[in-house]
């Protein structure tokens, strides 16, 4: 998503510059990240202009698909992001501040867009629904799961007679 700089400076002296796109950020799936699938997000926001500096205040809304931490089942995450950034066209910037630059008369957003989708992927997520065609599965080439059963309580052959002394023993009380 990129905007002119003389496209927001001929709107933002009298009111903030607008913008509403849809932007395609489907090179998130090809990073090393949990990420399986993520729409097109929906990009909103304005750009207010104040002498050098350009902030642009802008909410991202989209869905995407994570692995169930359990199951490793599709997971829908729907998001939304509210972002501030400041940008600056003067070459005389404090670095330490979280200030960008703008080279060019182009400002490009969608690294920006990027950056805080990543931030937004939570560490993990959980199915609701684990029972279904697309649960874990329960067995493979090689291998099966196997839940642990109850262990009844059997008494040693050996011992069997000392039960029946028991037994004599609740009788009389």
């Amino acid at each position: 998503m990129k905007l002119t700089l003389a496209q927001i400076r001929k709107s933002a002296y009298s009111e903030p510059f607008a913008f509403d796109e849809m932007v395609n950020v489907s090179e998130l799936e090809a990073m090393n990240n949990d990420i399986r699938e993520i729409n097109p997000v929906r990009v909103q926001g304005q750009c207010f202009l104040q002498g050098e500096q350009i902030i642009v205040s802008f909410k991202i809304s989209g869905k995407m698909i994570l692995p169930c931490a359990r199951t490793l089942v599709d997971v829908d995450y729907p998001f939304e992001i509210k972002v501030d950034e400041v940008f600056t066209t003067s070459s005389y910037y404090d670095e330490e501040e979280e200030i960008h630059p703008i080279d060019g008369e182009v400002l490009d957003l969608n690294p920006y867009i990027k950056e805080n989708i990543l931030l937004e992927v939570p560490f993990r997520v959980f199915a609701e629904d684990t029972s279904g065609q697309d649960a874990a599965p329960s067995q493979g080439a090689g291998w099966e799961l196997v839940s642990e059963k109850p262990v009844e309580e059997t008494i040693d052959p050996r011992f069997k007679k000392l039960e029946s002394l028991f037994e004599d023993k609740k009788e009389d009380k």
